[in-house]
């Protein structure tokens, strides 16, 4: 075994190559996928099964190598998948994603094989070891800014809802996604997919892969004590009717012992029968998937299955495990291959699927857009009273109506929130159909009850380019956020444009004082106000009827960005047309009430949210009949209210550099004294608080939870009342 010269271009890099397997001349005459094709003919035929093996040790070395270059990464999780990746791409399944962010240095090894990363500029090894887990290059885990690659992978639990998202906008194609034992725990994973497969029994063209390696990162997966038929009850306890399960245990000649063995130290006969049976099932799977049965493919072998040790310890490489380390050195070795295999693997792995995977797969196309309805709003008249909730209901009815691919997505119940209009116009996705409860089988309000799968769904279908919305109390937002924030992000990197992700957050804290404290946590804003300063997330403040319309429209209209409405579902003064309404939106906040004159100085509200108001009118009129002149200004988009050097607006697709300018700014918030005002935490109201003349400022917001009868008491015992900011004025500027 030495290092060669006479290597592809690709291969420059590659340390270590080994000799040629027994028959190897035989079997490698031609490549399995023949030029012209996009899968091989045949899985059981024997050429296509030993090509399969050699993709799959392909792919451990360059896990190995990668993750060793920088003594950094995870290469054991997906070495044990290897043989089951290797056969999806095989069969021309390239629409692959995954919920374990911990196997990135496997899939890059797929894109690099395939040739998917020369688009990033990555030709060689060499370019890959170098732009492994670097700015610019190849992140520690999953983006789909990388070529070829369909979605993020980092929190556990996620992945199902790519797949799903894909297989419901792409019915023609396979959407495989790998799960680990380890992320077994997670509390969604296949509660999602039942949910799904009961409200869409018609889309089961995505196939969840178990990799079940008896690992999770730093010690055994909570189910490495089932056995073979618990798996498989498992499975089939949450709705799949085919689950193929090949278990490596029944191949092995080397007697290895316990339940999960490593399949690298078999005899190259049983490693091939094992491939064997690995490429069969993942092609009756898919085959049973794209027939109409929900379908799981599990593959059972030890984790670090190829490459430097077995066991959790695989799953991580640490300073020491750098590629000048006897193990790693062992490891590579072990796994090298004849120089004339690797130019026959990219050959199969470049025609897998019709092409590189950067040029083929569904999210390296823009999805034709549904052109957006010319939303009918309701202009109501200023003074009345309307409920903010219901008068955005209109509008996603209508959206619903122009668009059927459109979904909606609650876990509590839109008519708990004021949204009955959206059930009513768009019905409930449910096998019972009841026109009581506006259910029907064909629905698009699609109601798991669980925040984790409204907000994967509705955000896995704006990533692949399909516009929807997650709705849901402000108080179980954070239960669904993880994957929100993730798409956020991932929508910020993306290489093509695609809806924005749309959310609405209703009964927030003010409103659920029967409810106490359990469903009082506005503490998320904080949250939704840190990510205003990566560049694509807004928070959006309507303070009205009128203005809650005009947030759903500037949300759906947009692209690449999160959107995160936040309104009350009570009745509420309105205090802004919906003219006016779209002017406070582009520049970030509007003048909704100013006192004619006032002796005694300017106070000036900067207020975030709708019900909060209430009080700030209420103080208004004690300050006047005090002898100040006060303006209330509502700030309704905050992130256009931050400085473009506080943002990172320019790093992000489809920018936005609009920011109000100083002029502007200071005659909205220049006076005596500001109060920052929120029925939240102040976090949404830092750009104002940043950027005022002000030298006196304070903030009024929340505090925490408590049971009250009335919006009322909780704000007085968050201290958010007019007689608390009257006197708090009073003291402030009586010493000034």
């Amino acid at each position: 075994m030495s290092k060669q010269t006479n290597t592809p271009n690709f291969c420059q890099g590659i340390q270590h190559f080994g000799e040629k397997w027994p028959d190897f001349d035989a079997r490698t005459a031609q490549a399995a996928i023949a030029e012209g094709q996009s899968a091989i003919a045949d899985s059981a035929d024997a050429n296509s099964v030993y090509q399969t093996l050699l993709a799959a040790d392909a792919l451990r070395y360059l896990t190995l190598q990668v993750t060793g270059s920088k003594g950094s990464g995870h290469p054991g999780g997906f070495a044990s998948s290897a043989e089951a990746h290797a056969s999806l791409m095989m069969l021309g399944h390239t629409n692959i994603v995954t919920e374990v962010g911990h196997h990135a240095p496997g899939f890059y090894s797929s894109m690099f094989l395939d040739g998917s990363l020369e688009d990033m500029g990555i030709q060689n090894m060499d370019d890959m070891m170098q732009r492994f887990r670097e700015q610019h290059g190849l992140l520690g885990h999953l983006s789909g800014a990388i070529p070829g690659l369909l979605a993020p992978a980092g929190p556990l639990g996620q992945g199902q809802h790519f797949a799903m998202a894909g297989a419901y906008l792409h019915r023609d194609k396979l959407f495989p996604v790998t799960i680990g034992d380890g992320g077994m725990g997670e509390p969604y994973v296949l509660n999602s997919m039942m949910h799904f497969h009961v409200a869409y029994p018609e889309v089961t063209n995505f196939l969840p892969c178990l990799i079940w390696n008896g690992y999770s990162q730093e010690h055994h997966s909570m189910v490495s004590l089932h056995d073979n038929q618990q798996m498989l009850a498992y499975w089939q306890g949450h709705g799949f009717e085919e689950v193929i399960l090949i278990d490596a245990r029944e191949f092995d000649d080397s007697d290895q012992q316990g339940a999960y063995v490593d399949s690298s130290r078999f005899s190259l006969p049983q490693r091939l029968a094992f491939t064997r049976a690995v490429l069969q099932g993942i092609d009756r799977a898919a085959k049973s998937a794209m027939g109409g049965k929900l379908t799981a493919f599990i593959i059972k072998q030890l984790k670090g299955t190829g490459v430097h040790t077995v066991g959790a310890k695989s799953h991580n490489l640490y300073p020491a495990d750098t590629l000048d380390q006897p193990h790693i050195i062992d490891g590579l070795k072990r796994r090298a291959l004849p120089i004339e295999a690797w130019q026959l693997v990219r050959d199969n792995l470049r025609r897998a699927g019709g092409g590189p995977a950067a040029k083929t797969v569904v999210t390296e196309g823009q999805l034709t857009f549904t052109p957006l309805p010319t939303f009918e709003m309701q202009d109501f008249t200023k003074g009345e009273k309307a409920v903010p909730a219901t008068a955005m209901g209109a509008l996603v009815a209508q959206m619903g109506k122009s668009d059927a691919r459109y979904v909606v997505t609650n876990a509590d119940g839109n008519e708990a929130s004021a949204m009955k209009n959206i059930n009513d116009a768009l019905k409930i996705r449910h096998p019972t159909q009841d026109p009581l409860y506006n259910q029907e089988p064909n629905g698009q309000v699609y109601e798991p009850l669980n925040e984790d799968a409204c907000a994967g769904f509705a955000a896995g279908l704006a990533l692949f380019g399909s516009r929807s919305i997650w709705l849901s109390y402000e108080s179980f937002a954070i239960n669904g956020w993880p994957i929100m924030q993730t798409v956020a992000q991932a929508m910020a990197e993306l290489r093509r444009k695609t809806p924005s992700i749309v959310s609405m957050f209703t009964a927030g804290a003010l409103e659920q004082g029967r409810n106490g404290w359990t469903h009082q946590r506005p503490e998320i804003e904080n949250y939704f106000a840190a990510m205003m300063r990566n560049g694509n997330t807004y928070p959006l403040f309507p303070c009205d009827a009128n203005a809650i319309q005009v947030a759903y429209e500037y949300a759906t209209g947009s692209y690449n960005k999160n959107m995160v409405i936040i309104a009350s579902k009570s009745p509420l003064p309105v205090y802004l047309s919906v003219d006016e309404a779209r002017q406070a939106f582009e520049h970030g906040a509007a003048t909704i009430y100013e006192s004619a004159g006032g002796s005694k100085g300017t106070v000036v509200f900067a207020v975030t949210g709708d019900m909060i108001f209430l009080p700030v009118f209420e103080a208004k009129d004690q300050l006047e009949n005090a002898g100040y002149k006060v303006r209330i200004v509502a700030v309704v988009n905050p992130r256009r209210l931050y400085r473009p050097t506080d943002i990172a607006w320019d790093t992000v697709a489809e920018p936005d550099g609009t920011f109000m300018s100083n002029a502007q700014f200071n005659t909205l918030f220049d006076g005596n004294m500001l109060l920052a005002v929120s029925g939240g935490p102040s976090a949404a109201l830092e750009p104002v608080l940043l950027r005022t003349r002000a030298a006196q400022r304070d903030t009024f917001c929340w505090k925490r939870g408590e049971t009250t009868a009335t919006p009322a008491e909780i704000m007085a015992f968050n201290g958010i009342t007019a007689d608390n900011m009257v006197t708090r004025v009073n003291a402030t500027l009586a010493h000034n």
